[in-house]
């Protein structure tokens, strides 16, 4: 483990004022047992992870794992089932076989957020059909072919088949998005109108291009003919895989994606038939239920709707606040929106909407992030040791794909840590905002968060490979402030972008609850984006239409922020000068994604052991 864990002989003298030796020998039996407990608890941890794993071949491959390399993922509400019903054997094998009272602090650590994974993934279960599958930021086509693409390594023979093996399987899986999609829709939940458009647009981009008619090649294929000429093999075995991918291509990953567009189109038609759909989940039924589920997966708190959406609107005024300092910095006379205007249309703040823009773009953020990293040491003790790219998202799916995202590394090295960026439109994005952006989804933000977490060795594979999204995006939301703190925004318009990124993520505390809790419509909530911050007119769009289908998980950034920032300041109040950044980062990401209240504890301990 990290260098910061206190023993639990140490901890108890701090707390108990009594000399550690005399401590340390009358605990010396019980410690041993307790070694010899932790290790059994370990080996039953990992245990279940490969149970849970083994459930999911794709997963197995993004971990670098060649099982069941051939196959797809069964995406069935029965599969769904499978998995919690193994959950909760495996936790009731926990509580029949071990005692917290035998184990080391670390180990109960891990036996509470095992415990809490189990109750989160029923809470997840229940509303498993609430959930749009077609939403604005994303779709289950377009998952996977990233996923062959990115994930599904060719290191021989073997592994081309199971490629093109996996290619057939799309038929089922696509069969069982559509029927799946056909079912919810009978109950009522239906995408809004808005998704069919994009979603249709992009689930068709992957069956054009070669080999499906004469364009350019198709990525998917274009992937596989690179795959396959890397191999060390004869001309007639690569003659004979190429063969067989196509006809995989042109027949069974085809006929798949035609079935999901055949009943997209359906789908659509009962949502045009549907007036007002495009609001939030209240109108679905239980929908306050749900919404209320959301909130507290997604945030990992008790927090209701209304407080979280106080909590925004004081963030909002709090920001507006410090924006003004800025305005005031550079001499600009106007209102706060005579500023957002300014930098959403003066040309000084755009690149330009060309092939060369948008490399500058990457350019530019490649820069940040490499600022960051020689920076780091001062601020961390430990860092990742996987490599981090910045990406543009394929053309193929920018319709539907977020502004900017993070992809974990491969475990073993064989796939970067990835860090994606939105370029369809140019004229949309804002040079003030990239700097702060890619502190958040690179350096010092996602990257040193996931990364570092995958590769901590001393904890349960659950735990490094797990995570909880106001956790990682409240980090990612930290990591934004802290490039201000380690010297970075010298231009003070790039910090006007840093408070603008900040401001988007506490409007969409506002938004996000004002949609699904108080009944806000589609238009309120770009008007009210659209007044209080400084996106682009096409962001502010496709950010309200992220909320509306995927309710909650955008309140998960600011809420986790406020939560690190409060810890930070209490652990610096008590410990004064012996405050030691390094050090609180390592206690912040040395357990890996954990609920807040658990990090909460984690911090608290840390406190009474420095004094």
């Amino acid at each position: 483990m990290r260098r910061l864990l206190v023993s639990t002989v140490a901890a108890v003298a701090v707390l108990a004022g009594a000399p550690v030796a005399v401590l340390a020998q009358e605990a010396a039996a019980p410690a041993a047992a307790a070694q010899s407990e932790d290790a059994r608890l370990a080996a039953f941890f990992e245990q279940a992870f490969q149970e849970q794993i083994a459930l999911s071949p794709q997963t197995m491959t993004a971990l670098g794992i060649k099982r069941d390399y051939d196959k797809l993922n069964d995406t069935t509400d029965a599969a769904a089932e499978r998995s919690l019903a193994l959950s909760e054997r495996q936790l009731e094998q926990l509580n029949d076989r071990f005692n917290p009272r035998t184990l080391s602090p670390e180990s109960r650590m891990s036996w509470r957020l095992f415990e809490y994974g189990v109750e989160q993934a029923r809470l997840a279960n229940r509303w498993r059909d609430w959930g749009y599958q077609f939403a604005a930021n994303g779709n289950p086509t377009t998952g996977l072919p990233v996923f062959m693409i990115n994930n599904h390594r060719v290191d021989s023979v073997s592994d081309a088949e199971a490629y093109v093996s996996r290619l057939k399987e799309s038929e089922r899986v696509m069969g069982e998005i559509a029927a799946e999609l056909r079912d919810r829709a009978s109950k009522g939940v239906i995408s809004p109108n808005f998704v069919f458009e994009p979603a249709i647009d992009n689930t068709r981009n992957i069956i054009t291009g070669a080999p499906f008619d004469d364009g350019a090649d198709n990525p998917v294929w274009a992937d596989f003919q690179k795959k396959v000429a890397a191999l060390e093999t004869d001309q007639a075995s690569k003659d004979r895989l190429l063969a067989e991918g196509r006809a995989a291509l042109t027949g069974e990953w085809k006929r798949g994606y035609e079935h999901v567009l055949a009943t997209l189109a359906e789908v659509q038609a009962q949502a045009q038939a549907m007036p007002d759909r495009d609001g939030g989940v209240w109108r679905l039924p239980d929908g306050e239920a749900y919404y209320n589920a959301r909130l507290r997966l997604s945030t990992t708190t008790d927090l209701t709707a209304d407080q979280i959406h106080q909590i925004g609107l004081n963030e909002v005024e709090r920001i507006h606040a410090e924006m003004q300092t800025i305005m005031d910095e550079v001499g600009f006379e106007g209102s706060l929106q005579e500023m957002f205007a300014l930098l959403k249309t003066d040309p000084r703040f755009q690149y330009p909407n060309t092939p060369e823009g948008k490399e500058q773009y990457l350019t530019d953020a490649r820069a940040f992030v490499a600022q960051v990293m020689a920076a780091s040491p001062e601020w961390f003790s430990d860092l990742p040791e996987a490599a981090l790219e910045v990406r543009a998202v394929e053309a193929w799916r920018e319709a539907t794909a977020s502004i900017a995202f993070y992809n974990a590394p491969a475990p073993d090295g064989s796939r970067p840590g990835i860090y994606y960026v939105n370029l369809s439109d140019m004229t949309q994005v804002l040079k003030p905002q990239i700097e702060g952006i890619s502190y958040h989804e690179g350096a010092p933000g996602h990257h040193f968060q996931i990364a570092y977490a995958q590769e901590m060795q001393g904890l349960p594979s659950f735990r490094r490979f797990g995570g909880y999204g106001a956790y990682a995006e409240g980090w990612g939301l930290y990591a934004e402030r802290l490039g201000k703190e380690m010297g970075f925004y010298q231009d003070p318009y790039s910090d006007f972008g840093r408070l603008s990124t900040e401001l988007w993520r506490a409007v969409r505390l506002v938004t996000d609850t004002g949609l699904h809790a108080k009944r806000w419509s589609r238009e309120d909530a770009i008007a009210y984006f659209r007044q209080n911050s400084l996106l682009s007119e096409r962001d502010i769009v496709k950010e309200v239409e992220r909320y509306i289908t995927n309710p909650g998980q955008a309140t998960s950034y600011k809420i986790g922020e406020l939560k690190i920032m409060e810890l930070r300041q209490r652990a610096r109040d008590a410990l004064g000068d012996r405050f030691d950044i390094r050090d609180f980062h390592a206690v912040v990401l040395g357990s890996g994604s954990v609920p807040l209240d658990v990090l909460e504890d984690q911090v608290d301990s840390w406190i009474e052991s420095q004094r």
